[in-house]
């Protein structure tokens, strides 16, 4: 076999696996985003989110022992956390500097981390990839992770179901106008603190999807949020934060852009994304898709 093709091969595997990647950093940059752009803040706690949400889909599973009630009710869960944070913790906030929300923020995701290890213990937890999405698929350019195809399906469900809730909804348009100018609705009757209330805990229900998507692929232990957050930041700077289209484009790309580094000088994978962003804030501050003044 010639091994130009191989070669070729090898590429387009590994450009295949960046898109798998990207859609892990797509679940942590869309919460991220659809919390700073309708309530202006930057979320310290969302890397452990994730953690929770992956924690909480062992819970789930430990109990039901199917892989599917916890891709439903592991959210769910957090969700509803995320529901209890906004209404007691952040609203009594609401007119005050915005570093009030975002110390708040850092300092519940130390909360969190420590309730979980009350809960679970210090120690990581298994979770075991489910029978039915075990093994590998034959893509006629070399052989994939069946589950990685199965992460790439369902964020792909959730995007179309994000944009026609915000496009195609009258609740879509009222989140849309939000976001440009809550004064606008609150003279119009809307119950903004409401809104407000229900979109914090989708950003939060999607930030405990990708722990839940995530679990069988990483080590599902209480530090695991740390790196997690700084991945989440860096797809949201390069995309532009509160850009939905941005945390979709630039999570993609920075996939594409770790996987192809690991390929060819896998010691600067781990960094790769980071001098992107780098490189980013450098050229475009405000990132892809941002408005100019909102570049970090």
């Amino acid at each position: 076999m010639d091994p130009g093709f191989l070669d070729l091969e090898l590429i387009a595997m590994q450009l295949f696996s960046g898109v798998a990647l990207g859609a892990v950093f797509v679940m942590l940059a869309l919460g991220l985003s659809i919390i700073f752009g309708m309530l202006g803040i930057v979320n310290f706690a969302h890397g452990n989110v994730f953690m929770v949400g992956a924690y909480a889909g062992v819970f789930v599973m430990e109990r039901t022992g199917s892989f599917w009630a916890a891709l439903l009710f592991g959210p769910l869960m957090v969700g509803a956390l995320g529901l209890l944070i906004e209404r007691f913790l952040i609203r009594p906030l609401a007119g005050r500097s915005p570093d009030d929300p975002l110390l708040l923020t850092f300092g519940l995701g130390y909360v969190l981390v420590e309730g979980v290890r009350i809960l679970f213990g210090s120690d990581g937890l298994p979770f075991a990839t489910p029978e039915e999405l075990s093994g590998v698929a034959d893509l006629g350019i070399g052989f994939f992770p069946i589950y990685r195809l199965f992460v790439v399906g369902v964020v792909a469900l959730v995007l179309v179901a994000l944009w026609y809730g915000l496009e195609r909804t009258r609740l879509g348009l009222i989140v849309r106008a939000g976001a440009r100018d809550p004064e606008i609705l609150r003279v119009l009757g809307v119950d903004i603190q409401r809104l407000w209330l229900w979109v914090f805990g989708l950003g939060i229900a999607l930030a405990a999807l990708g722990g839940v998507l995530a679990a069988p692929m990483r080590s599902v232990n209480p530090e695991m949020g740390n790196v997690v957050l700084g991945e989440a930041f860096a797809v949201t700077v390069i995309g532009g934060m509160g850009s939905l289209m941005g945390s979709v484009v630039a999570g993609l790309l920075v996939g594409v852009v770790v996987s192809m580094t690991a390929l060819f000088a896998s010691e600067m994978a781990s960094i790769a994304m980071f001098a992107f962003m780098a490189l980013m804030l450098l050229v475009r501050p405000q990132g892809l898709f941002g408005k100019p003044g909102l570049g970090v």
